[in-house]
């Protein structure tokens, strides 16, 4: 199975994505950030590639594969479970 890389797009302005800034700096997971509101080729990759704006969004890349995760907690879990976070 190929390696997954992550990024996180997000707003300064959103406490969902504050809560998942925070969760990364608790433990040490370090994803870049894309930020759709001063980054406009950021916020057209995630509405091109989902139809939506919301943030925060976990784009997964696997291989070839892309998947695109929203929901702050889901995120969170996602990644504890990925890196042995109990």
């Amino acid at each position: 199975m190929p390696e997954e890389t992550y990024q996180l797009f997000k707003t300064d302005l959103c406490g969902f994505c504050y809560r998942v800034r925070a969760f990364l700096e608790q433990y040490g997971i370090e994803v870049p950030l894309r930020d759709t509101n001063t980054d406009a080729a950021a916020f057209r990759e995630l509405l091109e590639n989902t139809g939506r704006t919301t943030v925060p969004c976990l784009r997964i890349q696997r291989g070839d594969e892309v998947e695109w995760m929203f929901e702050s907690m889901d995120i969170m879990r996602y990644l504890a479970a990925k890196h042995g976070i109990a």
